[in-house]
């Protein structure tokens, strides 16, 4: 279960910067929500430049060296507050969401939270931290279902994932290289590097080995294919080196999560990244278990 404690002083509150001012760089030391109630922005973090304006949410990690560049023609008002949150924030965690979905929460608990903190009713430091965990949950979950079409991607991810469907049509998730990825989108790679970063949080390289490695999952579990069998299957040379990665990222064996309930099990890391988006535009592997030494009966179905 999320612990999260909002930092003294810090927020839930709102600030006004006038016109063509700047913040940063900085080094975050702590977690922020920022949302825009009035104007524009930019965010400047590494090589990825996110414009920002009211109905975006941004969450901001510790250690990140950023900066803001406010509207250059009128004031701009936004809301902020900064919180520690238990364990570590994995790295393909997005970093904007869109406040304005019909059936999204995380609008309403972004004005509670300003409420809250205007306001501070007895106890309001934390109902504070309550509301915000709500808010991170909702945030990681991810778009609602109306938003995870492929209309709602940029074209160029839509191609580059057209051709990586191509590309497994025959159920074995080959590695492609990022030359054959820029290709397909038609643009440039570092051009697709940014776009994948300003939708994702990671570059494609990384969202392509995730979703390999999550097609791992249904073989492990409904099928009786050995180690290095579901290796190949997700374009892994060999049994040691996909479960090295695997490993790496779900934080367990593929030998313990084949024996682990779904229920107790790591959660899928297409899942926190808004990638389930990309992995509706890819072939199922459900197609290809019967050709895979799958049971006739199993506990996980």
């Amino acid at each position: 279960m999320i612990s999260i404690e909002v930092l003294p002083r810090l927020g839930p509150t709102v600030a006004d910067y006038p016109p063509g001012s700047a913040f940063g760089p900085r080094e975050a030391r702590s977690y922020q929500f920022v949302w825009l109630l009035r104007g524009s922005a930019t965010w400047v973090w590494d090589d990825v430049l996110l414009p920002l304006v009211p109905g975006k949410l941004l969450l901001i990690r510790p250690g990140m060296r950023d900066s803001f560049r406010w509207d250059p023609h009128t004031m701009t008002r936004h809301a902020y507050v900064h919180f520690t949150l238990d364990g570590h924030g994995r790295p393909d965690w997005p970093l904007v969401r869109d406040l304005t979905g019909r059936h999204d929460p995380m609008g309403a608990l972004c004005r509670y939270l300003l409420w809250l903190g205007s306001e501070c009713p007895p106890g309001w430091r934390a109902q504070a931290g309550e509301t915000l965990r709500l808010l991170v949950l909702t945030f990681l979950a991810g778009p609602s279902p109306a938003e995870l079409t492929p209309a709602a991607l940029p074209e160029p991810v839509v191609e580059m994932m057209h051709a990586a469907r191509e590309h497994w049509a025959d159920g074995v998730a080959r590695p492609i290289p990022m030359r054959q990825l820029a290709a397909a989108a038609q643009v440039s790679a570092s051009t697709l590097c940014r776009t994948f970063r300003r939708r994702f949080g990671i570059g494609p390289i990384a969202a392509i080995e995730l979703l390999r490695l999550t097609r791992a999952e249904p073989l492990l579990w409904q099928s009786n294919l050995s180690m290095q069998a579901i290796a190949v299957q997700c374009g892994f040379a060999d049994a040691y080196h996909f479960s090295r990665r695997f490993r790496a990222i779900y934080r367990m064996a593929p030998t313990t999560f084949r024996v682990t309930e779904p229920e107790n099990a790591p959660p899928s890391p297409v899942k926190s990244g808004g990638l389930a988006a990309l992995q509706s535009l890819l072939p199922s592997t459900h197609g290809h278990l019967a050709d895979a030494g799958a049971p006739s009966t199993s506990r996980h179905q």
